[in-house]
């Protein structure tokens, strides 16, 4: 029904992206797969979404922010967040140096957990705020390692599959360091159109 597909469509945009909606034939069930738990919702409910002045629809949005499902609205930014994790990273690649983080992303990367693909929108809305915030400070001064490292950590961290590579280039001789999924690269794995052959590639978990 056109009703359901517009109230799902109303709903998905409310959600934050580690959440994800399949459609059931009596409602829908909204997986959480940063917390790794579920939540069912029926068909009624989920009309609601379509209705903005509808007493139903605050309860449930309430009880979705309640839930982590929904980003509670603040003053900050929009990737904020990622500002705050490029500092973060740069700060510790600097102190204990890039070979140690690549060994931690075990700890801060967990495996591959979601079944279906990163969203290409997704990932791309990440690669924007990586490159703005990474451009704009001049703490991280555009560091491909730092931005690289970031988007790893933030994409496997919401149960998205991504792999960080390192590449070479051999004249002049330059290392460069940039994270893959969803068919796009964060930085951009060929910066000012240098080809760089990759010779270490991560994936889940940091290995």
């Amino acid at each position: 029904m056109t009703e359901d597909a517009d109230a799902l469509l109303a709903m998905t945009r409310l959600l934050a992206p580690h959440c994800r909606v399949t459609r059931l034939s009596d409602g829908v069930l909204i997986a959480d797969w940063k917390r790794t738990r579920f939540l069912g919702m029926t068909t009624t409910d989920l009309r609601a979404f379509t209705d903005a002045a509808s007493g139903r629809r605050r309860e449930l949005v309430t009880g979705l922010i309640r839930a982590g499902c929904v980003p509670r609205r603040g003053k900050r930014r929009p990737g904020a967040s990622v500002g705050l994790w490029l500092r973060g990273v740069h700060l510790l690649i600097r102190v204990i140096g890039f070979g140690r983080v690549l060994r931690l992303l075990s700890v801060a990367a967990p495996e591959y957990a979601r079944a279906d693909p990163a969203p290409a929108e997704h990932v791309a809305r990440l690669k924007k705020a990586v490159q703005s915030y990474g451009r704009g400070s001049w703490f991280v001064d555009d560091d491909c390692k730092t931005e690289a490292v970031t988007a790893f950590v933030l994409l496997r961290r919401q149960g998205l599959k991504a792999v960080l590579h390192v590449g070479v280039r051999e004249r002049p001789f330059a290392l460069h360091a940039w994270t893959s999924a969803a068919g796009l690269c964060i930085p951009d794995a060929d910066p000012r159109g240098h080809a760089f052959a990759p010779v270490l590639s991560i994936g889940g978990g940091g290995q």
